[in-house]
């Protein structure tokens, strides 16, 4: 160290002149040597003299040798020795060593995997390693980067998935978490990109070959009480995000899972909201019968406005006051008057006449779930932004980047790391991880 600051100043002293940001680097590069070599010595300790360990083929591995591993850490490269046990029987060896510090089969430090997995659940690989490199002083390839985030997806996912296997067997434990005064779901579906291999035999939009895979997306949050204006506040930092490709069915026992880690069965009321589609109001009645069920007004609104667009595509005016008519009695709960309109209205042709009819369809099996005045009176959200804005911001933001393609596999992976983040759980997994390490 002395030797380096030594170098610096004296460069400094022929310039005149001091680079800060030169000597901030060598200064971070010189302690993390220095810490590389500290942290050698301290895991390369001689270990309790053990002569035989077990062998996951039921034998006594017996004690070999001292090995190196060469091990990247968050200050840098470094090698250390450990014992180094071998079974007779089946000619596996092991170090017991590596199971502690839980860097078995890997070269990468539970502080570097960590940090791969932030940076890659943030951005793309290639800039999360970039981020590394300028910021935490680690050089790692793109590939690497990758490899890494997936996994802890991927771990975190098959956690999930047996959580939700203990779901359907009825084996979820009592939730002890307060009561919520109103507890919501809702769930969307929005397309991510992936490669042509996991779109064969599925056709896309307008007869073309499928270029996405839908995400089905599920976010549950609470509500306390409303604001001075009698709007509906929710509470803050209580939202919680899960969804991955997968069919509706996969996707309703994830949602029930998540619901009720979230204290569904103790919610004072409970509330569904989402668009038209039919697989989330089935799975609002297969997974949560008794909620209260709202389409997402601001959804209707938007089918009224494309529809009079195609009704009246010469006469601005006249959409205009169509609209305005029909939205009037949307917003006022009076679903039956409104289809009476739809089912009235002239049609200049017979396509728009089946238009027509397929809308009124759509109002009328909707009614109950359009009463907004009611549920406003109740002091409910009516519109479903939440989960919305985390399609853009928990999916599409990570997954629909230009250029981006995912194999079915990795989408989910980085999904549920995403969401496990979102959610504020990240911490809480990789506790229960290194314990279980």
């Amino acid at each position: 160290m002395n030797r380096l600051l030594g170098l610096v100043f004296g460069e400094a002293r022929r310039r005149g002149k001091l680079d800060l940001e030169a000597v901030e680097f060598a200064t971070r590069g010189a302690m993390h040597r220095a810490g590389a070599r500290i942290l050698s010595r301290l895991l390369s300790a001689p270990e309790p003299a053990v002569g035989e360990v077990s062998c996951g083929c039921g034998a006594r591995a017996r004690r070999h040798e001292r090995r190196r591993k060469r091990l990247t850490t968050v200050v840098g490269e470094m090698d250390y020795e450990r014992a180094y046990y071998l079974c007779p029987r089946c000619h596996r060896g092991q170090s017991p060593r590596d199971g502690e510090l839980d860097v078995v089969g890997t070269e990468y430090s539970p502080g570097v995997r960590r940090l791969m997995g932030l940076v890659g659940s943030e951005s793309s690989f290639a800039r999360g390693r970039e981020q590394l490199e300028w910021l935490a002083g680690l050089k790692l390839t793109t590939k690497a980067v990758e490899r890494q985030a997936e996994a802890l997806g991927a771990d975190i996912g098959a956690r999930e998935q047996a959580e939700i296997q203990r779901a359907k067997q009825l084996e979820l434990p009592q939730v002890c978490v307060p009561a919520a005064e109103v507890l919501y779901i809702e769930m969307d579906g929005t397309g991510v990109p992936v490669v042509k291999a996991e779109t064969e035999g599925r056709a896309g939009k307008d007869g073309e070959a499928a270029r996405t895979r839908e995400v089905k997306l599920g976010c549950v949050f609470t509500q306390t009480g409303t604001d001075e204006d009698g709007q509906p506040v929710r509470d803050p930092a209580s939202t919680s995000y899960t969804g991955a490709i997968e069919t509706a069915e996969e996707f309703g026992l994830r949602l029930y899972t998540e619901a009720w880690r979230r204290g569904w069965s103790r919610a004072k009321k409970k509330v569904i909201l989402g668009d038209g589609a039919a697989w989330i109001w089935n799975l609002a009645e297969q997974h949560f019968p008794g909620a209260v069920q709202i389409v997402d007004l601001y959804h209707a609104r938007g089918r009224l406005w494309e529809l009079s667009a195609k009704l009246f595509a010469d006469d601005e005016r006249r959409r205009r006051s169509w609209t305005a008519r029909l939205v009037a009695r949307l917003d006022e709960g009076r679903i039956e008057a409104l289809v009476r309109i739809l089912r009235r209205q002239p049609a200049p042709d017979e396509e728009l006449a089946h238009l027509l009819a397929n809308e009124a369809d759509y109002f009328e099996r909707h009614a109950e779930r359009m009463r907004y005045p009611e549920f406003r009176r109740q002091g409910l959200f009516v519109g479903s932004g939440v989960v919305e804005a985390g399609c853009r911001n928990v999916i599409g933001a990570r997954l629909k980047a230009s250029g981006m393609f995912w194999s079915v596999r990795g989408a989910n992976a980085i999904i549920a790391l995403r969401c496990c983040r979102l959610s504020g759980r990240f911490e809480d997994y990789w506790e229960s991880r290194s314990s279980a390490a």
